[in-house]
């Protein structure tokens, strides 16, 4: 942790006065705004290039304060918060009248978490209110899980960061919208859908789409400069190799299965066995191939299951409508 207190209570003044401050969870480095300041709010969409109907998620400072930011709290989301939070974790409620309806992309619905980082949860003590705080990048790019990520990306736009180490997630938030009686994952993150279904005691969806509008629905999101294409495990060595031959600048992901296999890249990227650590490094390896000049990216999906699912998620979005060859 290399921010101090001084760092924090400086940090929590930005917010006070207006301002944008970059502040590290342990899923990625996120753009923090006064949740309840629409001005303020407002400019993390200028700043990010974000649309305006694209929900922001609003971290609070514990699980003991979600009814001032909502109008109810179910049965199965307090219980989902009193176990996950803090943690990657988010929720999906009815809007409570100190969220402005400009964080919420005009929905009266609003998401809310907990972060498990001990930066973002002494910045939001200092601060004693609520942040909104989307991922600290342009919008559908590579999400930042350093301080330096978000300095080369955002520069001058921000008005201070917080330095809080390499995120330990490195994958966002799990969504889970808890406004019905059965919740439903709308976005796969950093908390597992079995995790999930064995505290709830039963099944969980994930579906392709949804009616509540949530972070990183957008048919290309988490994308490098590089196109990313995605094929079966066993033929990515030779779809590399084909592309490279073709004439493109080629980086790859090796799968842990072909651990020890030689392919001729312009970048190569051994992935992790673990799905933990893949899911830590993902956005580095994403942004080091592109910082070795790589315009082409190939991969494969992992199993999807644990956080296996998350990341298939990401890389699926990071390939956008062309996801396969």
């Amino acid at each position: 942790m290399k921010a101090g207190t001084s760092d924090i209570e400086k940090a929590a003044g930005v917010l006070r006065t207006g301002g944008l401050v970059a502040l590290p969870t342990e899923t990625v480095y996120g753009l923090g705004a006064n949740a309840e300041d629409p001005a303020a709010v407002s400019r993390i969409f200028q700043v990010k290039g974000r649309p305006p109907s694209h929900p922001l998620i609003v971290h609070i400072g514990g699980a003991e304060l979600l009814d001032d930011w909502v109008q109810e709290v179910p049965a199965t989301a307090r219980l989902l918060a009193e176990h996950f939070w803090p943690g990657p974790l988010t929720l999906v409620l009815r809007r409570g009248r100190r969220v402005p309806l400009e964080a919420t992309g005009g929905l009266e619905t609003v998401a809310v978490r907990v972060p498990d980082h001990p930066v973002a949860l002494a910045l939001l003590s200092a601060f004693g209110g609520g942040v909104t705080a989307p991922s600290a990048n342009r919008f559908g790019s590579v999400s930042p899980t350093t301080a330096d990520d978000v300095r080369a990306e955002l520069g001058d736009a921000l008005d201070f960061v917080l330095d809080g180490g390499a995120c330990e997630v490195g994958v966002e938030s799990t969504i889970v919208d808890a406004t019905g009686e059965i919740p439903t994952i709308l976005r796969p993150g950093g908390v597992t859908r079995e995790d999930l279904e064995a505290v709830l005691g039963c099944p969980l969806a994930v579906p392709a789409s949804s009616h509540i509008r949530v972070p990183g629905q957008h048919p290309s999101h988490y994308a490098p400069r590089a196109r990313v294409v995605l094929v079966e495990p066993e033929k990515v060595v030779a779809e590399a190799e084909l592309a490279r031959e073709l004439g493109h600048r080629v980086g790859v992901f090796l799968p842990a299965a072909l651990g020890g296999a030689e392919v001729k890249a312009h970048g190569v990227v051994q992935v992790p066995g673990s799905m933990a650590a893949y899911a830590r490094g993902l956005y580095g390896y994403l942004r080091e191939l592109d910082q070795r000049g790589c315009d082409l990216i190939v991969a494969s999906l992992p199993a999807e299951e644990g956080l296996g699912l998350a990341i298939a998620n990401r890389l699926r979005r990071a390939a956008g409508p062309r996801a396969t060859v």
